[in-house]
């Protein structure tokens, strides 16, 4: 697979450097930022959606595929982009929202008007006694269906009701889906990422839902792999080295086993969500709990030995635009920052998969903390401190909430230097940096052996120097250890083998088979650590050792 040793860097580009100091981040800022990503060592970077937008959830609420939205820049800043990006050899992958479009998108405008074709563009249902379609709710919290008078129809919403769903059985519709895959190829693009794409397959029958949300009426669709298939024949399947990763909601491992399988000619790998649910009380990402270690160890042992064992792939990753910091929800992101910060980052680099690096990860950014709804942006936590409060909750206790889950603490600015927002701008940033970016940012880090981003750098380079880290198998160990977390990797001659703790109290390991011959060749408690049969672990350490048979 042409994809094992690569390591992919996520750019959220309203947040990662602007050079223009209108508080957004642009596409030159990326451009500028090319050396650093260079010297991180990273072979991708995924940008999150530029393209002309309403920006009602941050652009991925697309209008117009094939343009670059003003504040971002223009379509020739872009060309200039994928050209620098390929002079450092570094390639570009795209983030395509295909399951919707935004409702200012010129079909869903045409539809509006009483155009029968780009009606049939999306989906369009009459109610039932004077009700939706369906109970279905939204992803964002309320009904599915957003009701059109003039049409007398719902049309369905999955996310935001300003991001109406595409009708997929429509093969018009996905022949248009394939001409901008293709416009960008041309640009000269090596890679993309497909936002939700498991849920663009919806059922023949639309039904209420007595037991949940919907969401298993319409995820893993019935269509699923004949769209994912055609797509690939119809695009970027024609090409050699194109990259590809889809974003699957709620999907089973089962289906992840054709998405990404290397004979199945859909996509390169998935990104699956399991892993991150494991502090939602009752499955609820807005009912907190502490997370759930052993929970977290099932799930990411079953799919690495499920994926192997199908010859399919994962996109590892503990952060993006959607989800709040890794170290402050695993870590310890206050007495602990460091060391924690490092700990994470040894496990998911050392899995079988390709490694997913999200802006701000490689230096540890934290949580926001923001203690005042009036300082979040984003939709989805603002609609949930709504319901919250409905619910019942005090402003304090549904700001705790949202403090914690709001997707908003994966969006403040980058943290370039101590300077006013972190370097990221001289104007008022269209959210707050975060308070700590005096202490926390490249600057402070970048000439410091011991700093979270230079054990990044160390992490990305064992990948590119080790065989056995890019395509050996995972073997699961002390499985039901209550605090570490540990795995071989093996191929051939070669073994890694791979213990963390996941807590801050001190520990023992007893390794009971053969440890003659492992050296330590990256750990994070600031020396090289001797393998012993009864091995003591401090808090949050973690250790990589390898050997040859």
């Amino acid at each position: 697979m042409k994809f094992e040793d690569k390591v992919i860097y996520q750019i959220y580009p309203k947040s990662f450097y602007d050079t223009n100091n209108d508080g957004i981040g642009d596409l030159k800022g990326i451009t500028e930022k090319l050396d650093y990503l260079k010297f991180l060592g990273i072979d991708y970077i995924w940008i999150t959606p530029f393209f002309i937008s309403p920006q009602k959830d941050n652009g991925y609420d697309v209008a117009d595929y094939c343009n670059v939205d003003p504040i971002y820049g223009t379509l020739e800043e872009f060309e200039k982009l994928s050209f620098e990006a390929q002079k450092r050899g570094i390639g570009i992958m795209l983030d395509m929202v295909f399951n919707h479009t935004s409702t200012e998108h010129k079909w869903f405008k045409k539809a509006l008007d009483g155009e029968k074709k780009y009606q049939e563009f999306y989906i369009f249902k009459e109610g039932k006694n004077n009700e939706p379609p369906t109970n279905w709710l939204s992803k964002f919290g309320g009904n599915a269906w957003e009701y059109v008078e003039k049409l007398g129809s719902y049309y369905l919403h999955l996310f935001d009701k300003t991001q109406a769903d595409l009708n997929w059985e429509n093969p018009e519709v996905r022949n248009e889906i394939y001409k901008i895959v293709k416009f960008w190829l041309d640009k000269g693009v090596s890679g993309f990422r497909f936002d939700v794409v498991n849920l663009i397959s919806k059922p023949e029958k639309f039904e209420n839902d007595y037991e949940g949300d919907g969401r298993r009426f319409y995820t893993d669709g019935p269509k699923i792999h004949q769209y994912l298939k055609e797509l690939n024949k119809n695009t970027f399947g024609q090409k050699d080295n194109i990259i590809t990763v889809g974003e699957m909601s709620s999907t089973s491992m089962e289906n992840c086993f054709k998405y990404s399988g290397k004979n199945e000619n859909e996509l390169s790998m998935v990104f699956n969500f399991h892993h991150l649910k494991i502090d939602y009380k009752n499955k609820d990402k807005w009912a907190l709990q502490p997370f759930n270690f052993q929970e977290l160890k099932d799930i990411l042992n079953s799919w690495q030995v499920g994926m192997q064992e199908n010859n399919a792939w994962l996109a590892l990753f503990w952060c993006n635009h959607d989800q709040p910091r890794i170290v402050s929800r695993l870590g310890n992101d206050k007495k602990y920052w460091k060391k924690s910060a490092k700990m994470l980052g040894t496990v998911m680099h050392m899995l079988r998969g390709t490694p997913y690096i999200y802006q701000g990860e490689e230096i540890g950014m934290t949580n926001a903390y923001f203690d005042d709804i009036s300082k979040y942006k984003d939709v989805e936590s603002i609609n949930y401190y709504r319901i919250l409060i409905d619910k019942g909750l005090s402003n304090e206790e549904a700001i705790k909430v949202i403090m914690e889950r709001s997707r908003d603490n994966g969006r403040t600015p980058m943290q370039w230097n101590d300077q006013i927002n972190g370097g990221f701008s001289k104007g008022t940033p269209w959210i707050e940096s975060i308070k700590n970016y005096k202490e926390i940012n490249v600057q402070n880090q970048i000439n410091d052996e011991d700093s979270i981003l230079n054990y990044y750098r160390k992490l990305i380079s064992l990948r590119k120097n080790y065989k056995v880290i890019s395509q050996g198998k995972t073997v699961p160990l002390a499985e039901n250890d209550k605090n570490i977390y540990m795995f071989k990797r093996k191929i051939e001659n070669e073994e890694l083998l791979v213990i963390t703790n996941f807590y801050e109290k001190e520990c023992y390991i007893k390794l009971d088979f053969d440890i003659e011959d492992y050296t330590c060749i990256l750990s994070n408690d600031d020396k090289n650590k001797k393998i012993e049969k009864n091995l003591k672990l401090g808090p949050y350490d973690a250790f990589i050792f390898f050997r040859k048979k």
